[in-house]
Parts: C-alpha cells; structure tokens; sequence
C-alpha cells in the first residue's frame, strides 16, 4: 500500500476517526483508524464497535492495499509536519510517513487491515432526505436532556419515530425535564422507532454541514446518515423509550411571556448565589418577574424584569440548570412559561409558539 495526499485533508479526517474512536490501547485494532487506497482514493474508517464513520479523499500515486494504524499516534504525527503533500508506504508490519518537503519519516507498527471489524450496512432505498438546518435543530433542541442514569438505559439517548402525516419527531428526557421537536420531511419511508446514542448525535453536530441535505436511514439495530463523502453509524439503544405524550400537559391555564436574553442574563447573576440546592425561585405577578436565590452564607441575588402576565401571584422553584439548558437553544426573542399549578410540569416555548417546546418539573416548595 502506497499514496500521496494533502497533509491538511488528511488530518481533518483522522480527527474525525480520533473523536469516534474510545480506546487509547495501542495494541488493540479498536484503537485503530483503517486505511484503504483503490482507484485513487482513500478509504478512512474509524469505530469503536458502537459508533462506526467512513469516508474517502483522493490520493495520488497510489498502490492498492489495506492497514490498521494507532489513530492517536497518527493524529500525532501528521500534526507535526509541516503543510503540504506527505507520503504513506507500507513496509512489512509496520508504515513509513514522511512530508515531502521536509527530510524527516516516521515509522508506525500496522495492524493487518483484514482484522478490522466489519461496519454496518444498509439498502439504499431505505434513505430518506433530511434537510441539515432542521436535523441539527432538532439534535440541539433535545440532546442535552438526555438522562445519565445508566440504570435507565432506555432514556441515554434521544427517542426518533415517524407520526403521521410525514412528520419525523425527536424527544429527550431523563425523569425531571422532557424536550420535543418535530419537523415534517415530505415522503419517507416507514421506519421503526429509535433509541439514538448521544454520541453518534455529537460527532453528526460537529461535523454535519449547516446547509443542503443529509440522508438518513434506520432497520432494527442501527441507525445511518451520510452527508457529502461521510457515513455515519450506530447501534441503536434497545428497549422501549417511555410514552412521552402523558407526560405532556394540554390546555395549561397560565403562562408569562418574557424576553429570552433578559431572562438568561438574569438567570447567569442570580445563578451566581445558587449553589447545593441549584434553586432559583420566580416569584411572577401583574408587576412583573422577579428572579432570585435563596439566602445563603455569602449573600443572595434578585432581580427583576418586565414580564406579560395576567393572573395571581405566584411562586415556581426550578432548577437553574433545567432552565439554563433550553434558554441556550430557543432561537426566539421572547419565551411563554406555561403552567396550571407551580408544583406541576411548566412549558417553556417560543412565543409566537413553533414546533418545539420544554417541559421541567418544579422543585418541591419549602
């Protein structure tokens, strides 16, 4: 095995490989990236037997072949040449790396490319079409309320099914807090219901585009997305996600409408003089909002903002971290709080609303 590319191409797609890959044993294949060349091409994979990613780049003067490399010692070196084009060639068990316009090489031990586990496929008529503006709205408005009680493994990831009418809806929640969002994609094929691991979802934001379209797929285990050169898999987490919708409340009496930067500016001070308890007290009437912190040994915060509300005065006691998370993702200047009782569930939505909204269960009232 034998090629030539661009040293910095090459380096952004090992990193891909470095943030998939879990194990930092050198002598194990899973710490391992593969390596193929055919055709003029590179094919790169990288997985940790959960999560699997492929993708290609061209070469030139290449010879076919296939090895394994300790991706992290490979990320390593390729970071400390210099730009331009370097050099691969397989010698015996291990390979030679040199840029070509410096007189240095380094030498890497290969693992045999035929003991790299086989990554999971799929048919091509079970793609269908997301838009990569919605997909990345609907894994930032959902994966931070993702549970970590591994005892509860059927809530570690986010929940994806297809409801009718075309319209693909993704949920999160770990007991305490429940974010929903739906998009309708068009004419898709059936799929059963997933349970996706948040890292899969993860590298997808980090490395998806903003614009065009990623296709997506699902079959019983895993669960498939490809976008320009890369393919993206996962296992699926098994077992069944609860039914969300009676949790979701209906016809909620109460709500205040508040600017959603004024409120997280508040929130960030008055978090300040939060501490063991993360309680953050609103106390809402006619007058306005008021955001405060109990009292403590060092002091207290409170502050007040202007707020559109018509009812009786009334406390709520929420966590700041449940509060904080969604206000970083509501891509709206002013925020409904929906409520019918301060020690039951409470909405957060975008005013006008739209097509995702945040439920967070009160702390219980002194």
């Amino acid at each position: 095995m034998k090629f030539i590319c661009d040293r910095d191409t090459f380096s952004r797609e090992i990193a891909i490989a470095q943030d998939i890959i879990a194990s930092k044993n050198a002598f194990s294949i899973m710490s391992n990236v593969y390596l193929e060349t055919t055709d003029s091409k590179l094919i790169i994979r990288a997985t940790d037997a959960k999560v699997g990613f492929e993708t290609e780049i061209p070469v030139s003067d290449s010879e076919p072949g296939s090895l394994t490399v300790f991706c992290d010692k490979l990320m390593a070196i390729t970071n400390s040449i210099p730009e331009g084009d370097m050099l691969f060639e397989q010698r015996e068990s291990s390979v030679e790396i040199r840029p070509l316009s410096k007189k240095v090489r380094f030498q890497l031990k290969t693992i045999a490319g035929d003991k790299f586990p086989e990554l999971p496929r799929i048919e091509e008529n079970q793609y269908f079409i997301l838009q990569a503006h919605d997909l990345r709205k609907m894994i930032s408005q959902t994966i931070f309320s993702v549970s970590n009680d591994e005892t509860r493994f059927f809530m570690n990831g986010v929940f994806m099914e297809k409801l009718p009418d075309d319209v693909v809806a993704m949920v999160s929640t770990d007991g305490r807090r429940l974010a929903f969002i739906s998009t309708p994609v068009g004419n898709i094929p059936d799929f059963a219901s997933a349970i996706i691991p948040p890292k899969a979802l993860s590298v997808l934001m980090k490395r998806a585009p903003d614009e065009g379209q990623i296709l997506v797929a699902v079959n019983e285990k895993n669960i498939f997305f490809r976008f320009g050169n890369y393919q993206l898999s996962s296992f699926l987490i098994e077992g069944k996600f609860p039914n969300y919708q009676k949790v979701i409340p209906h016809d909620q009496r109460n709500h205040f409408i508040v600017s959603k930067d004024d409120l997280q500016a508040a929130l960030r001070r008055v978090s300040l003089f939060v501490e063991k308890s993360n309680k953050v007290i609103l106390n809402v009437s006619s007058k306005g909002l008021v955001l405060e912190s109990e009292e403590t040994e060092l002091g207290a915060a409170r502050e007040e903002l202007p707020c559109e509300y018509e009812g009786e005065d009334v406390v709520i006691l929420l966590s700041n971290r449940y509060l904080e998370d969604p206000l970083k993702v509501l891509d709206t200047d002013k925020l409904a709080i929906e409520f019918t009782d301060p020690s039951r569930a409470i909405t957060l939505r975008p005013e006008p609303a739209a097509n995702y909204f945040h439920i967070i269960m009160p702390m219980q009232q002194p």
